[in-house]
């Protein structure tokens, strides 16, 4: 079953831990979506890495979902208490209640892979397919593919490999708890429910 036929409780509540700062944009706009900056200011000088693969991730996200004209990059909830992110100095917890038109589930483990620019596999058996594959064509592994000439050389391996990441939005995590997460590309005002403040 594709993980975005799963079904959507409407609306659905999430938690999702942002900048305190993020509470005047709900004061000024209604809404907050996230910016270039605080992207940068969060991954310092491994920023332009999550940049590329943000906007790659929402390029996709809007084949499953009509997402804001002025979006470009996701904001991350967690689809249960006990697994969100607890607040830290400087932040804030949101309470979230989403309409089913405004995100998306994604497949967290899956996730994991293309930050490491790692194949997504289907299953154990595909795993080894194209672990046998890359050893075949000398390729040690799959970054190889995109961070030096070797994906030149291997189109077709390159393709495969970013082709798999796709699998994100639709294959189902193995731990229906701990691997699922969901994203949305707004938030606003009359969505939240409750703000967690850190506390010393």
């Amino acid at each position: 079953m594709n993980l975005q036929e799963r079904t959507k409780p409407d609306p659905c509540v999430f938690w999702t831990r942002q900048a305190a700062v993020v509470l005047d944009e709900f004061d000024e706009d209604g809404r907050y979506v996230v910016k270039k900056e605080y992207i940068e200011a969060k991954n310092d000088t491994i920023a332009d890495f999550y940049l590329k693969l943000y906007r790659w991730y929402t390029r996709e996200a809007g084949k499953h979902l009509t997402l804001p004209q002025d979006a470009e990059y996701p904001i991350w909830m967690s689809v249960s208490d006990e697994l969100m992110l607890r607040p830290t100095q400087g932040t804030v917890i949101l309470k979230l209640q989403i309409p089913a038109d405004s995100f998306l589930y994604a497949n967290y483990d899956a996730w994991g892979y293309c930050v490491n620019y790692m194949y997504v596999p289907t299953d154990e058996e595909d795993k080894i397919r194209h672990e046998n594959e890359l050893k075949k064509y000398g390729v040690a592994s799959d970054d190889q593919l995109l961070l030096t000439q070797k994906g030149n050389f291997y189109p077709l391996l390159k393709k495969q490999l970013t082709d798999s990441w796709r699998r994100v939005f639709t294959q189902p995590p193995k731990d229906e708890i701990a691997g699922l997460v969901a994203t949305c590309w707004e938030i606003r005002k009359e969505w939240i429910l409750e703000v967690t403040e850190y506390k010393e």
